[in-house]
């Protein structure tokens, strides 16, 4: 996948696990959380499943990038909040 199609992916990943997760932010933020969440959805998808983040449309590399951002806001979350 190439440098651009990281780009976007990143971008609708970001911002689909910020409307998951009700939080705000800008498209800076949404990017870099939706490529951080694809590189880790990808890592657990290759260690678990046996697949990783692969082609551009291919569902499953949506599904992992956008699981991976999820997971990587909501521990980013737990670990600036403080109660």
């Amino acid at each position: 996948m190439g440098f651009f199609a990281w780009i976007i992916m990143g971008l609708v990943a970001g911002a689909v696990a910020k409307s998951i997760l009700k939080e705000g932010g800008g498209w800076l933020s949404s990017l870099v959380i939706g490529v951080v969440g694809a590189i880790v959805g990808g890592w657990i998808g290759s260690a678990v499943f046996d697949k990783g983040v692969g082609s551009f449309f291919s569902p499953w590399s949506w599904l992992l990038a956008i699981g991976g951002s999820v997971l990587v806001l909501w521990l980013y979350g737990l670990i600036t909040r403080r109660k």
